[in-house]
């Protein structure tokens, strides 16, 4: 058979589940390492290598609270450009309170802001949607929608977004977990909102099977499933 009828055969894609693979490191390029340093353990990251073999090489690593990825920079790991790394993500459930903690350290931050509905065009840097960006919050309290950004001192430009119930399928729903007490705290303050609400509809009579409903909503809002009444 030849090498042309062997590339028209299709390839059967495996029913069993992939390989687990975890992105484990971001690369960002910077031209002072100590300053960089400095700078990301003023946000409150956790130090996790500081390795140098000789005068011309260096890594440090850094893991931002609750995440399961971590940054690395140094000298000699990377030639890209100090400060051309943009659009870094990290993920908030309560962005407010996540740039109020960035201010306490001494950290500019810009105000909070959301898309401009659809909007592409514009004279604000680039974003997940667009380059129009809209001062506060989402109006509609939309999950993923409402951003704050903020630079290290080379520029290297990162994006808080606020999610809070994600997309159906962007979850294990075999699993919930909390990064940490803040969100865990913040998902019991929704559930709380939304279980006075269910308590209304049922005539204001308490819930004594309140622990339960909790444990629905906070278990089906991270997974993107249909909240409970």
């Amino acid at each position: 058979m030849s090498n042309a009828m062997r590339s028209e055969t299709p390839i059967e894609t495996p029913n069993t589940r992939p390989v687990d693979t975890k992105l484990e490191v971001v690369v960002i390029p910077v031209s002072d390492v100590d300053r960089a340093k400095r700078f990301y353990d003023g946000l409150g990251w956790r130090l996790d290598a500081d390795f140098t073999n000789n005068a011309d090489f260096r890594v440090i690593q850094f893991t931002p609270p609750g995440s399961g990825c971590a940054i690395i920079f140094g000298k000699n790991v990377t030639a890209a450009a100090p400060g051309s790394a943009q659009g870094l993500y990290l993920i908030v459930s309560d962005i407010e309170a996540a740039r109020r903690d960035l201010i306490a350290r001494g950290v500019e931050v810009s105000e909070v802001f959301h898309d401009a509905a659809g909007v592409y065009a514009g004279k604000d840097e680039p974003y997940l949607f667009g380059r129009l960006r809209i001062a506060g919050r989402d109006p509609d309290h939309r999950s993923y929608r409402s951003f704050a950004s903020f630079k290290d001192p080379d520029g290297n430009g990162w994006l808080f977004q606020e999610v809070t119930t994600r997309l159906p399928g962007r979850i294990d729903a075999d699993g919930t977990t909390f990064a940490n007490s803040t969100d865990l705290a913040s998902a019991m303050r929704r559930a709380a909102t939304a279980h006075g609400e269910h308590e209304k509809r049922n005539g204001g009579k308490h819930d004594e099977n309140w622990p339960d409903w909790y444990a629905e909503y906070m278990v089906s809002e991270q997974a993107g499933k249909q909240l409970p009444l």
